[in-house]
């Protein structure tokens, strides 16, 4: 069955939902959603995504989306589809751009607006896969000292693994819920949920219907729905091929260890029955010397555990 609404996962789907002039009710909606009530958002204005070094031969930084608050507040928002290298530590390099631009030139104070980070995995962190318990959706993250206390409130990452969020419609409690919900699911939906009536997301909706682009708006989304499905096929190909070699390793190793065990185990069991055979022989020359001398075979019994057979055997 052909999709009725978009990808929110590929960059036109992701930035038509929450990126445009248009979508800012949604995209206000989704942060108030995301943050602590104390931080409710009355506005947000766009800026400029792309942020250029201090140098032309700096690197610079391209968000998704890049906003401010009625109070300066910066907000980046980023979609990530697949792992990278140095992830983290790219958010952390973007968080110095709207940093940065705040310094003023003269005799100024550093006082900083609060800078929020926000990514919105399509993955999940390496770290708890050992974890089950710590499969956590949503991280938030700001500078601690040792003892865990808070040093630096104006800047915070947000992380949300979306493979993590596990809810279905019954079980949806929080506004914030309704949002996961909306993102994972809504390539699937093939009409509104009736728990999505409100306004905020029947706009969503609207704007997420492809029959209602024109033609400039569906090429866009197909090529951005291309790069979307070869990144997804090169990622899975690549976990795939990373668990069947941990398989193949697991096996080899196993088997090493297998036929190290074996031949502990076989030195052990050789030494015992090398030790018991040695006790039997010296008992039966014993019960030799014995017969031979003329001791009573209950005697010899007791003396050495043979068994009656064994001695008449003698």
């Amino acid at each position: 069955m052909r999709a009725k609404y978009i990808n929110p996962f590929t960059d036109f789907g992701f930035k038509k939902i929450f990126g445009e002039e248009a979508s800012k009710p949604q995209l206000l909606d989704f942060l108030n959603a995301l943050l602590p009530q104390p931080n409710k958002i009355v506005d947000l204005s766009f800026k400029n995504a792309e942020q250029l070094g201090i140098t032309d031969a700096d690197r610079k930084a391209i968000y998704d989306i890049y906003c401010e608050n009625e109070k300066g507040e910066k907000f980046i928002v980023e979609l990530q589809k697949a792992k990278q290298n140095y992830f983290r530590e790219r958010t952390i390099y973007y968080s110095t751009f709207p940093i940065r631009e705040q310094a003023e030139k003269g005799n100024w104070n550093y006082n900083l607006k609060a800078v929020y980070c926000i990514g919105i995995l399509d993955f999940t962190f390496d770290d708890y896969e050992a974890e089950p318990e710590k499969h956590e959706v949503v991280h938030f993250i700001k500078l601690k000292d040792q003892k865990g206390k808070v040093f630096y409130d104006k800047l915070t990452y947000i992380y949300l693994e979306m493979p993590n969020f596990k809810k279905n419609e019954e079980e949806l409690e929080t506004r914030l819920d309704k949002w996961l919900y909306f993102i994972q699911n809504l390539e699937d939906f093939q009409s509104i949920p009736l728990i999505f009536k409100d306004e905020v997301f029947t706009q969503a909706f609207e704007k997420a219907e492809i029959a209602k682009y024109n033609q400039v708006e569906l090429d866009s989304y197909e090529s951005s729905l291309k790069v979307f499905r070869d990144n997804k096929a090169t990622f899975d190909y690549a976990k795939q091929t990373a668990f069947d070699e941990g398989i193949n390793e697991g096996r080899k190793v196993g088997h090493e260890e297998g036929m190290k065990e074996g031949i502990k185990e076989g030195i052990k069991e050789g030494i015992k029955k090398g030790i018991e055979e040695g006790e039997y022989k010296a008992k039966l020359e014993i019960a030799k010397t014995l017969k031979a001398n003329g001791v009573p075979t209950e005697l010899i019994i007791l003396t050495t555990k043979l068994s009656k057979e064994e001695i008449d055997k003698l």
